[in-house]
């Protein structure tokens, strides 16, 4: 028993190919994640993305149901969990233009959310905590203390977020952000690693207190430790990957496997654009994603 905290449906041809491509957020967050191979393309279908907007997964955890969600535009993953038994639920990196979505799942699963968490502060969309807090009563919302910004439950090491018999329990990964941390579910089949660690890549580390030596410890002292077996479920993916393991990326990913050296001069040339959102996505979700909305 874990402790309170302690401190698509398919979408017709024509709708599909008037969606946006996407183009400039999602080639610049492809880079985000690992270096495009010669040829190719950067861009996110539109009729695949929107079949992609509403994924579900089930969770191997007895008990535990579990939703994988997306959001197309900033190409982010929002991840539902709940237990089967108490209805009490735990909603992680959700995004301001999915909100009516996230609000009906909800309450058409009758679930009980508790918390709305964010893994850091964000710096490619604004999240819906803020908002989604006006809607659903009893709801408080919970961030890292380190990220500086405003939550009703302010994180640390350690600290665990409980939902019916099951939790989620934090562990600092900072390197991306100051703020960065990493959920892991009590009995470690699950870790949602925000930025810190993507599938086949990370978060870049070259603003918002970023640091590659802090981001890459973080992610061997932290993360790697897990059993290989560990389900790893980043904040982003931009090449249609909705999963991978703590075991794979130990092995393959190809920043994070090479020596501190190498993974530092990798990230010093990545020479990435400025996030597009960033001078409106950070203040707002500073203050919970409710600044000047």
């Amino acid at each position: 028993m874990c402790s309170v905290i302690s401190r698509t449906k398919p979408v017709r041809l024509a709708l599909a190919l008037s969606l946006r491509a996407n183009s400039q957020s999602c080639s610049y967050a492809l880079s985000h994640s690992t270096r495009v191979s010669p040829g190719l393309c950067t861009s996110v279908s539109p009729l695949r993305a929107a079949l992609r907007a509403y994924c579900t997964r089930m969770a191997r955890t007895e008990g535990l149901l579990f939703r994988q969600l997306f959001d197309r535009d900033s190409c982010t993953y929002t991840y539902l969990l709940a237990d089967t038994d108490t209805k009490e639920a735990v909603l992680i990196d959700p995004v301001l233009e999915t909100l009516s979505r996230d609000v009906k799942l909800i309450e058409e699963l009758g679930l009980n959310l508790k918390v709305a968490v964010n893994t850091h502060c964000h710096a490619d969309h604004i999240t819906s905590t803020g908002l989604m807090k006006k809607q659903l009563v009893g709801l408080k919302s919970a961030i890292c203390k380190h990220s500086g910004a405003q939550a009703d439950l302010p994180l640390t090491e350690g600290d665990k977020i409980p939902f019916g018999r099951h939790c989620l329990v934090v562990r600092e990964t900072p390197g991306h952000t100051d703020g960065c941390m990493t959920l892991v579910t009590g009995d470690e089949s699950m870790a949602f690693t925000g930025d810190a660690l993507l599938i086949r890549g990370c978060g870049r580390t070259d603003f918002q207190q970023g640091c590659s030596k802090r981001l890459y410890n973080s992610v061997h002292s932290k993360i790697f430790i897990l059993p290989d077996s560990c389900l790893v479920y980043p904040a982003h993916d931009y090449r249609g990957q909705t999963v991978s393991t703590v075991g794979e990326e130990r092995k393959y990913n190809p920043r994070l496997t090479k020596t501190l050296e190498e993974f530092v001069d990798i990230m010093n040339n990545l020479n990435l654009p400025k996030p597009e959102k960033i001078d409106f996505a950070v203040p707002a979700n500073l203050v919970c994603g409710v600044h000047q909305i």
